[in-house]
């Protein structure tokens, strides 16, 4: 299967170390919750799932970012992930991150990469 690009949202819509977009995937015949943050001027997307346990990490919908804007949080646990990469930087998530998504930003939109390259 080749590469699609799906729309997600304008990318307007997401300010450095602001609220993300929430949105879902197609995952193993499953519908997964997912989001896209913008960190240091790039859009980074991830499933929108804890490592620790398998939660939504948003405090409140969209809200992803800890009081800073540098570092996700889990509104459960307080685990934090550098936002570039969803890597653990402390807390319940015991080194296991969080998993990305591949996504493109072009013409004002983000959108996420589907399929194979």
């Amino acid at each position: 299967m080749a590469a699609q690009a799906r729309l997600i949202c304008a990318s307007a819509s997401l300010c450095d170390g602001g609220d993300g977009f929430r949105f879902e995937i197609e995952r193993h015949g499953r519908k997964e919750p997912a989001f896209a943050i913008r960190h240091h001027g790039r859009v980074y997307a991830y499933l929108n799932r804890c490592s620790h346990v398998p939660v939504e990490i948003d405090w409140q919908p969209g809200k992803f970012f800890d009081h800073s804007g540098l570092y996700l949080i889990c509104a459960t646990h307080g685990a934090l992930y550098a936002p570039e990469s969803g890597a653990c930087l402390g807390g319940r998530c015991g080194g296991r991150g969080l998993s990305p998504l591949r996504i493109s930003e072009h013409d004002g939109q983000v959108f996420l990469i589907e399929g194979e390259q």
